[in-house]
């Protein structure tokens, strides 16, 4: 396989991700989860994946669909890239082990089917929020702790947004 198959192989749906997962568990190896639409991958993006990276063995990221991110309500003129793009950057990064596009408003269906040892989210959020109707509630975080992992969350890099990026773009 070539470098650009490889980065291609990184990148799976719901259901053929579970042998990959089965090996992973074989192995004991600890399962980091996160998400997001990741437009337009920035500083920001890189050194919070990595400090997620950081907190096991693999990590999967789940990115909103097209359909999904336009639900959002992110702005008309999102996402910019698409989902295919998105998910071959975030595949090319070497500290994420898979990339996982999902059609739904919230993750939650796929991290009930990874169920993660480890679950996290940016800054916005609270790890120990358990209000679901809450914006800083982190979805899923019921499914992960009822199964004893833990709920993570990174504050945000200052500096980095891709609302400013695609705002400074527009000029």
């Amino acid at each position: 396989m070539n470098s650009f198959e490889v980065i291609k192989y990184k990148i799976h749906n719901a259901e053929n991700i579970q042998p990959i997962l089965a090996a992973w568990r074989l192995k004991s190896e600890k399962i980091v989860f996160t998400n997001g639409c990741f437009d337009i991958l920035h500083p920001g993006h890189v050194e919070y994946l990595a400090k997620a990276r950081s907190m096991g063995n693999r990590m999967i990221v789940g990115i909103n669909s097209d359909t999904s991110v336009k639900k959002l309500e992110k702005g008309n003129n999102r996402p910019i890239q698409s989902e295919e793009a998105r998910a071959l950057v975030l595949a090319s990064l070497q500290m994420v082990d898979a990339v996982i596009i999902f059609n739904e408003e919230t993750p939650l269906e796929l991290i009930r089917i990874i169920l993660p040892d480890v679950l996290v989210k940016g800054g916005d959020y609270d790890a120990h929020e358990t209000n679901p109707t809450s914006k800083k509630y982190i979805v899923g975080s019921d499914v992960v702790k009822t199964k004893g992992g833990a709920i993570i969350t990174i504050p945000f890099v200052e500096g980095y947004s891709t609302s400013n990026i695609e705002k400074k773009i527009k000029g």
